[in-house]
């Protein structure tokens, strides 16, 4: 549960790391923007790297991959439609579908043992 939290709030972090210029740094030079970015990203690190430490003794490295992508499509949806304004489109909930079938597979079957 740890491992889920901490890419929960990594995720976060990077969701505004990458995406909160859009609408909070539009005006400002993009050196700007980097850096501060950059500076959001640390924390993104920062919870990221003990996730992955923590979660490779439940979790294979692939199943650790596919479990952070996931989350980060979850956060990003919620940020697209809270910060941002955007709906979701029947496209795009579509491809959404398409990756928890990916979670399924990775997921649903034989669990294998994490090496390490």
């Amino acid at each position: 549960m740890a491992t889920i939290l901490l890419l929960c709030a990594s995720n976060v972090f990077m969701t505004f790391a990458w995406y909160g210029h859009l609408k909070f740094l539009h005006d400002k030079p993009l050196w700007v923007t980097v850096l501060i970015s950059w500076g959001i990203a640390f924390f993104e690190y920062y919870l990221m790297v003990p996730a992955n430490r923590l979660g490779y003794h439940s979790f294979a490295g692939y199943q650790l991959k596919i479990m952070q992508e996931v989350i980060t499509l979850t956060v990003f949806v919620a940020f697209a439609w809270l910060v941002l304004g955007e709906k979701l489109r029947w496209n795009y909930a579509v491809s959404l579908l398409f990756i928890a079938l990916a979670v399924f597979f990775a997921f649903g079957f034989n669990k294998p043992a994490p090496t390490g």
